[in-house]
């Protein structure tokens, strides 16, 4: 059996990179998917498509539906949605995407400092899982393929 999961969150740190190298190491048969993090390419690709933009308002908005429709069709195709909320970035991507998760019925593991439980008390109580590190959900996924 392979699955598919979507790696929601932030695009500033390597942790999509932590993950895959550990379920690589443990021989895990998952393939990856996510957002685009190359963060200027994200931004530039209403314009590179679309064309000029007359403002930044548009300029974001042609991205974003962009952005929008990429991450659809990749959480669609996933069997199962990490969502990493971190303490550095503002997560509110990370939100959008792990309440799409939980609205198409997919199960979400959401990983989350302590610090942020109370701010994220109620998307915990929707997701199937919650890890407060990468090893954590790393250790839920491997569990996943344990046969005893």
């Amino acid at each position: 059996m392979e699955i598919n999961v979507y790696l929601a969150g932030e695009i500033h740190s390597n942790w999509r990179e932590e993950i895959k190298e550990k379920a690589k190491s443990l021989q895990l048969p998952i393939h990856f998917y996510g957002p685009m993090e190359n963060h200027d390419r994200s931004d530039i690709i209403g314009e590179e498509i679309l064309g000029e933009q007359p403002n930044a308002i548009l300029r974001d908005e042609a991205a974003s539906g962009i952005n929008n429709l990429r991450t659809q069709l990749l959480m669609q195709k996933s069997d199962l949605v990490i969502a990493l909320f971190g303490e550095k970035y503002k997560q509110w991507n990370t939100a959008m995407d792990a309440s799409a998760a939980v609205s198409q019925g997919k199960p979400l593991i959401l990983i989350r400092p302590k610090e942020l439980h109370h701010p994220l008390k109620e998307l915990s109580s929707k997701a199937k899982v919650t890890v407060e590190t990468v090893n954590q959900a790393m250790k839920v996924l491997s569990y996943i393929f344990e046969k005893e």
